[in-house]
């Protein structure tokens, strides 16, 4: 699927890092060929009518592909976690994976980290690097053995890998299913500490510097965690990290009524700490927000609390949430799509991701205010598993293009 002839959008509200601007994008070969020029002779001309123009988005760490979904959501590339059955962790795999989505969809595989997902052995990262691993991930789980991730975070150092690695202390989780707190207790819930997650990362952060490593923690969750991050960010640690719009919408209240939809890993946080996640956001400690797409249907979610199988289908839902904190003033547009595109793309190495001349024309034409109701029976995805459902929102995308090719109209 290759363009065939420039596009120009015209009348559009640019979202570019340097601020929201009234101008035209012109599409060339699949790539962004130059912000406000005139379309020329035979260009395709697309009149954007005063919505905003912006990069289609980077999901970086999801569990499955639903091309619909995503495709619904904006999100025209992302990273696929190791997670997978059987895992990614041969370079047979990792190739298929990387050749998976395409012509209208990229995928970016996550290499996994140990053989099996087992947290052992380590795989074999420079083989599935050549063969389109955009970065290695521990999957769902902590690596235990402090030596084995030192010498995974030694070895992706020297390949330029980033490692995406999960921050919660496995000891101390457990079979856990809640955060440990008053909802917890009330509900007998088996349930974890907080300082789960703070005892990963301060682990993981000390052995990234040793190895001057880049890491990436997909999900960071308290008000503690966040602190570690912050504070390894201020001595130059080369540490990132992401969250989910559960975690900044939502809180432990929304477990009461045993509700499997809002059985997540990591589990909702306190509101308190579902307040430090919105902090962290506006002020730059937080680098991505991700979909954590992993739907889950009626086999893994019709069943008491506790045994139910964690996982949301996110990737719909992620634009619109994250277009919530700039009507809430938490956050701008440029710095809601620097953290939904362009830092994911950053850190995966792709040339993505922003609205500048010389990156791939994917990009998207949103309504920023036009109002939906989240309905998960109605959902794109594979099962319609949402913490959002029922909730009215706003924001849809009204267009989609892949290397300038319309996928959505």
């Amino acid at each position: 699927m290759k363009q065939q002839r420039p596009l120009t959008i015209t009348n559009g509200r640019l979202v570019t890092p340097d601020g929201l601007r009234e101008g035209t994008l012109r599409l060339v070969n699949g790539m962004i060929d130059a912000i406000d020029a005139s379309a020329q002779d035979g260009d395709e001309t697309i009149d954007a009518h005063g919505a905003l123009v912006a990069p289609g988005l980077v999901d970086l760490g999801v569990f499955a592909i639903d091309k619909p979904a995503f495709h619904f959501g904006g999100i025209t590339r992302a990273a696929l976690m190791p997670d997978q059955s059987p895992p990614l962790d041969l370079p047979s795999r990792v190739s298929y994976i990387a050749k998976s989505g395409k012509p209208d969809f990229w995928v970016h595989p996550l290499a996994a980290a140990t053989r099996g997902l087992d947290g052992c052995e380590i795989a074999e990262l420079g083989l599935m690097r050549e063969a389109g691993a955009r970065g290695v991930a521990t999957g769902r789980r902590w690596i235990a053995d402090s030596g084995v991730m030192l010498r995974l975070l030694q070895y992706a150092a020297m390949l330029d890998l980033v490692v995406v690695a999960h921050a919660e202390d496995a000891a101390l989780v457990g079979s856990a299913v809640a955060t440990a707190g008053e909802i917890a207790t009330r509900r007998g819930l088996t349930s974890a500490p907080v300082q789960a997650e703070a005892l990963a990362l301060a682990r993981d952060i000390a052995l990234a510097e040793m190895a001057r490593a880049r890491i990436h923690f997909r999900q960071v969750t308290t008000r503690a965690g966040l602190a570690f991050v912050r504070a390894a960010k201020a001595r130059g640690v080369q540490v990132t990290c992401g969250v989910t719009p559960a975690h900044f919408m939502l809180s432990d209240l929304a477990t009461v009524d045993f509700r499997t939809f809002a059985r997540l890993s990591p589990p909702l946080r306190s509101e308190e700490d579902r307040e430090a996640v919105r902090e962290a956001i506006a002020d730059g400690t937080i680098d991505v927000i991700a979909s954590g797409h992993d739907p889950r249907g009626p086999e893994d979610k019709r069943l008491p609390f506790s045994d139910a199988e964690p996982g949301m289908a996110g990737a719909e839902t992620l634009l619109a949430m994250t277009l919530s904190l700039v009507r809430d003033d938490v956050i701008d547009l440029p710095r809601a799509f620097d953290l939904v595109a362009r830092r994911p793309a950053e850190i995966l190495g792709v040339p993505a991701g922003g609205l500048k001349p010389g990156l791939e024309a994917d990009i998207a034409i949103i309504d920023p205010e036009r109002p939906w109701v989240i309905q998960s029976a109605k959902m794109e995805a594979s099962a319609g598993n949402t913490p959002f459902d029922g909730q009215p929102t706003q924001g849809r995308v009204t267009r989609l293009f892949k290397g300038g090719v319309a996928i959505k109209r």
